[in-house]
């Protein structure tokens, strides 16, 4: 569902994503985690076609993100860390707004969101401008708006920032029963416990490069390590081993 090639991005002399190749099945959860400058955000930006790879390729769905950009992006839906709403508009019009984009019927817009707008609690900010919603609040709405025409892939960056415990476990569950459904999820994270929690799979990133891909108790094996999902991956990146290494 998602198949990376050789994804190459150069920014002058720097490399900042070094040859990753990477399959993503239907239906699976995959997380990643990286220190800083890891390479985890431009390679998501390649993925969603926001910048060109210097080398290597992104199929979505079988479509080549560079080569079949609309086919590829009808099937995808992208949260980035810090989501554009339209401020002006109120939850209930960018939510249609989205609908109407994605070119979704009425009637599957309203079937949407009657299920989407409970599950989020965004009932009592419907009708408000979003200028005025709090940023948890906002991060709720682009989640919802992501998975409003029930995308093949979703790719999200840090769904969990801004949003209280009991809003961070209904995104939790929400996206858990996307997954279990058949959507392919694709997500960023710093929170070392999110990733173990939720995902199937986990890719480290280092230096522009997947140093580990596997499930938490693999990643914990390959790191020699017999302790936390935290301790393995402090010990993976540290000493900045390749892939082939830690396989």
């Amino acid at each position: 569902m998602i198949e990376l090639k050789g994804l190459t991005k150069d920014f002058g002399s720097l490399r900042a994503v070094d040859g990753i190749n990477l399959q993503i099945p239907r239906g699976e959860f995959f997380a990643v985690l990286g220190p800083n400058a890891a390479g985890k955000t431009t390679t998501i930006k390649m993925m969603v076609g926001l910048i060109r790879p210097t080398a290597g390729q992104v199929r979505i769905a079988g479509f080549d993100i560079q080569e079949n950009p609309l086919e590829a992006r009808s099937r995808l839906s992208y949260v980035p860390d810090f989501p554009f709403l339209y401020e002006k508009l109120t939850p209930a019009e960018f939510l249609r707004f989205t609908g109407r984009l994605f070119r979704m019927p009425d009637e599957q817009i309203r079937e949407g969101c009657d299920e989407l707008v409970p599950r989020f609690n965004l009932e009592d900010w419907l009708h408000q401008p979003i200028e005025s919603l709090s940023h948890g609040t906002r991060q709720r709405i682009a989640i919802a708006s992501a998975l409003l025409h029930r995308p093949e892939v979703v790719i999200i960056d840090e769904p969990m920032v801004g949003l209280d415990p009991h809003h961070a476990r209904v995104v939790k569950d929400i996206l858990r029963e996307r997954a279990t459904q058949g959507m392919t999820i694709f997500l960023s994270t710093h929170q070392v416990s999110v990733a173990e929690e939720m995902a199937d799979r986990i890719g480290i990133f280092h230096q522009g490069q997947v140093i580990a891909c596997g499930s938490a108790d693999e990643l914990r094996a390959r790191s020699l390590t017999t302790g936390t999902l935290e301790a393995a991956f402090l010990a993976l990146t540290r000493g900045g081993q390749t892939q082939s290494e830690v396989a």
